[in-house]
């Protein structure tokens, strides 16, 4: 299985710095994902809050192409309704030119957070019939020497982007963020795979990948195995792995609920295709100290060979095809970041990659 690292640059809101000191702090984990051995580096898109500070993904991407020679690159996700899709072709066939032959996965998402909506003047509304909108206008843009759309939205005249993509196989590599089966029903539509981002129980997300499944084939696509994302906590001991888990994740899930404003149900209530996410407002307000406890408790956290079976356990919950994994969040200290990544890069992940056990091996060295 291949295995990415992600990066959000998130500046906790108990505990800010400047915001380029996370920046310089991130950058410098994310310089390590190469010579660890790791097979892809990827980023976030989010805007107007400390909850993550890396509002242009394409252009961090870019910077990462030109510091490293092989690791693929990845987004999750380009949010479709806040964008030109025309520009965001453009970005992507650059992209593509950059970084040569290596592996592009290019996430997309609609996006849930208000602040970010109100910040585009951009109705919540309307987020799927842009998002639709959108990602047609992306394929035929990345697909065909000219092209033209109209839509609701988007009324585009016979045009060309210039440069075209270096390949012309890049949608093969799209994936959707979903989190409800609702957005499952377009990223089938759309031919994406499944982008998870863990916001709830790994079976309740496995009930969205059937679900997904079942609308890849009533409208004709292929179902790809996710891709799935989770935060890491990897440490000596399973006392210092179950304190870090529950400080820096259990901060991680605080800045969730703060950004997505998921303990006040009543703005996704007032709003369409958010349907969802008001059960999930819902829970959040009635108990806040609950979704943390199940945030942390949904992640990747332990000895090495507790990572390893926990990412085991999430593979075959999920049939995952590839793991993304998220090592510094809630305003953990570089140097516990550092500690973490490096501990899971030697010891966790050439087992996560090649297929293989801890226990076995240790018992194979010791005879």
């Amino acid at each position: 299985m291949k295995v990415g690292a992600s990066f959000f640059c998130q500046n906790y809101f108990r505990a800010e710095k400047p915001d380029w000191a996370v920046y310089r702090e991130d950058l410098k984990l994310a310089d390590m994902v190469e010579p660890l051995g790791f097979d892809s580096i990827w980023g976030v898109e989010h805007h107007f809050s400390p909850y993550t500070m890396i509002p242009d993904v394409i252009q961090f991407l870019t910077y990462m192409a030109g510091r490293t020679s092989r690791v693929g690159l990845g987004s999750m996700v380009v949010v479709l309704p806040w964008h030109d899709p025309v520009r965001v072709a453009e970005q992507l066939a650059m992209l593509d030119i950059y970084a040569g032959d290596r592996e592009l996965t290019l996430g997309f998402g609609r996006g849930s957070g208000r602040i970010e909506y109100e910040g585009f003047r951009v109705s919540m509304s309307e987020s799927r019939e842009r998002f639709v909108e959108a990602a047609e206008i992306v394929r035929l843009a990345l697909t065909q020497q000219r092209f033209s759309y109209s839509g609701k939205f988007n009324q585009i005249p016979e045009m060309s982007i210039r440069p075209q993509p270096r390949r012309q196989n890049l949608t093969d590599r799209f994936y959707g963020a979903i989190v409800s089966p609702e957005t499952g029903d377009i990223m089938a539509r759309q031919g994406m795979g499944m982008l998870v981002i863990p916001q709830k129980p790994w079976a309740e997300h496995r009930k969205d990948f059937d679900h997904f499944q079942e609308s890849c084939a009533k409208f004709g696509q292929i179902a790809k195995r996710p891709i799935v994302v989770a935060f890491i906590y990897c440490a000596e001991s399973e006392k210092e792995a179950n304190e870090g888990a529950d400080q820096w994740m259990g901060n991680y899930a605080d800045t969730a609920l703060r950004h997505y404003e998921y303990d006040e149900p009543e703005h996704f209530r007032a709003v369409k295709g958010y349907e969802y996410h008001v059960k999930m407002a819902e829970a959040g307000k009635n108990s806040p100290g609950a979704f943390r406890d199940m945030f942390s408790k949904t992640q990747c956290y332990g000895t090495p060979e507790q990572c390893v079976e926990t990412l085991r356990t999430i593979a075959g919950t999920m049939d995952a095809a590839e793991f993304v994994g998220i090592f510094k969040y809630g305003g953990m200290p570089l140097e516990l970041a550092e500690r973490s990544m490096k501990l899971f890069a030697t010891e966790v992940l050439p087992h996560i990659q090649k297929g293989t056990s801890p226990a076995i091996a240790s018992a194979a060295a010791g005879r």
